[in-house]
């Protein structure tokens, strides 16, 4: 029978409520997991843990006194080993890729936190990454098409303002008949503006376009 060994956590956020749940969800859940410190704020997260290293820290992003990013810089200065997990409300690909380019082996989105910490706490203290699905799926989204810097072809200031709306409506799950009937066109101009779209995206997969479109900011993922 093999004995997974207790894992450590230090839980920071300056809503007691997210403490106290995400604890409750671990001792109801995860045996193997022990909450050994929690604070309202970075700065006194950083206390507990000089004293009292954990196996992975918890913080929120947007903390007082210290947000989580700058305690999830400061703790790194004075052990470089620690594995940090972010937790936030938001989901999008600045704030995401900022803290992973910080150092965060993990991002939890909080309104799924309490189904999924055990495994990315599991995760991350295996030395693996853990994101939330949906945070995966921005990510993904994101990596399908370079910046537009890097790519001058894949550049939608190219577009119309009606192309553009069609590209919108395209990711939507629009197709070329309600397309017309949304913008007050005929079909065949529908047909007209998605290949001038390809011709001056150089995407010639719908699926691909509505990526394009996701990576952009013109739909939502």
């Amino acid at each position: 029978m093999t004995v997974r060994k207790t894992i450590r956590v230090l839980i920071a956020d300056d809503h007691p409520l997210v403490i106290e749940g995400l604890k409750a969800v671990l001792q109801k859940t995860a045996r193997d997991i022990f909450v050994c410190g929690e604070a309202p704020d970075g700065r006194r997260a950083l206390a507990i843990a000089r004293k009292f290293p954990a196996d992975v820290y918890v913080f929120d992003i947007s903390m007082p006194v210290l947000n989580g990013l700058e305690a999830m810089a400061r703790l790194l200065r004075f052990d470089a080993a620690a594995r940090v997990i972010m937790l936030s409300m938001h989901d999008d690909r600045p704030t995401v890729e900022k803290a992973l380019r910080a150092g965060a082996k993990g991002y939890l989105v909080k309104e799924s936190a309490a189904e999924e910490i055990a495994r990315a706490l599991r995760a991350v203290h295996r030395g693996e990454r853990y994101l939330s699905p949906s945070v995966s799926r921005t990510l993904e989204a994101a990596s399908l098409f370079p910046p537009r810097k890097a790519s001058a072809k894949c550049d939608w200031s190219k577009l119309t303002p009606t192309e553009t709306r069609v590209v919108k409506l395209l990711a939507e799950g629009l197709g070329n008949k309600q397309i017309a009937a949304r913008l007050c066109i005929l079909s065949s101009t529908v047909h007209v503006h998605r290949r001038n779209i390809t011709h001056k995206l150089d995407i010639h997969k719908q699926t691909d376009l509505v990526r394009y479109a996701i990576r952009e900011g013109l739909a939502k993922p």
